[in-house]
């Protein structure tokens, strides 16, 4: 019998997908690190979100930890290369909420184009501001996808939809997947320098911490588009705040601190040109339902590896 901790919110679903001939389950959503600390070492199994992080601490005092697994897709908060050096699998669900992000994505980019937060604003403060605002169009606008994995794909699929122009930007040649959308993969100053719209789906990596930075920023042109739902760390937000004025608008699901605390990220919150969500790509019903059941599996599979 493999005991299972689980230390952050999952769906039932995931907790009922978990062979319970095989698996035992503690349910401890949101318990503190230093109660982890004490008793990680009596499970086998560690299933947590983006909260922790899961560095040399927590896997030396998890003795009998076979598996890490990661309840959504970033692997950033985990100590990788030392876990699997201790000789413990590391699995999470890659594949789940790629739809869910990439519509995200999409809506908020609407958002600003439209200014629609600033008229449901305006009409749930009962005012009327028709004509008070001029919205822009996706349709014959550049899009530059920066990351064309799973979710900046299904992105650049929504965009050439909408009849937007498909820029991409990857380390990788994705040239041929690129151009059956009518796209072009480009360098990364290209795509800053020509999109109307840039949005990242990148992971965070040494190479993309901060990637939006002073100088990157100062590459897009006066009214573009920034849209992150990737990872909060990519964007310097002390460069952003200093550019966000002459930029057409910024919409953020993810930021360097969640919750923010700092006093620069609120004044970018509550800056006009800025929507800010709370990290909530992957939430909806139908991508918390794919990501249990790829965990799930994912697990099953793991503790016969290791």
């Amino acid at each position: 019998m493999y005991r299972v901790l689980v230390v952050d919110r999952v769906s039932q679903k995931f907790l009922s997908s978990l062979d319970s001939n095989r698996f035992e389950v503690c349910y401890r959503p949101g318990i503190p690190l230093e109660e982890l600390l004490n008793i990680v070492q009596d499970y086998h199994v560690l299933v947590f979100r983006g909260r922790l992080k899961i560095g040399k601490e927590v896997i030396d005092r998890g003795a009998n930890l076979k598996v890490l697994a990661r309840y959504g897709i970033g692997l950033d908060n985990v100590d990788v290369e030392y876990a699997v050096k201790k000789g413990i699998a590391v699995v999470n669900a890659p594949k789940a909420s790629a739809i869910s992000v990439a519509e995200l994505t999409l809506a908020l980019m609407l958002i600003v184009f439209r200014r629609l937060y600033s008229f449901i604003h305006e009409v749930k403060g009962g005012g009327w501001p028709k004509g008070k605002y001029l919205g822009r169009e996706l349709y014959g606008k550049s899009i530059g996808i920066i990351g064309f994995g799973k979710i900046g794909s299904r992105v650049a699929h929504y965009a050439n939809a909408l009849g937007m122009r498909v820029l991409v930007y990857d380390v990788r040649d994705v040239s041929q997947e690129v151009a059956k959308l009518g796209g072009k993969q480009v360098e990364f100053e290209k795509l800053l320098n020509e999109a109307d719209a840039i949005s990242l789906h990148v992971p965070l990596t040494p190479l993309t911490w901060h990637m939006i930075n002073d100088r990157t920023l100062s590459l897009i042109r006066d009214g573009g588009v920034l849209v992150n739902t990737s990872r909060g760390e990519v964007v310097d937000t002390h460069a952003l705040l200093k550019h966000v004025d002459r930029l057409g608008g910024v919409a953020l699901d993810v930021l360097e601190q969640e919750p923010p605390r700092d006093e620069h990220l609120w004044k970018l919150i509550t800056h006009p040109k800025v929507i800010v969500t709370p990290h909530i790509g992957a939430e909806t019903e139908e991508a918390l339902d794919r990501i249990a059941e790829e965990l799930a599996r994912n697990i099953m599979e793991a503790v016969n590896w290791v």
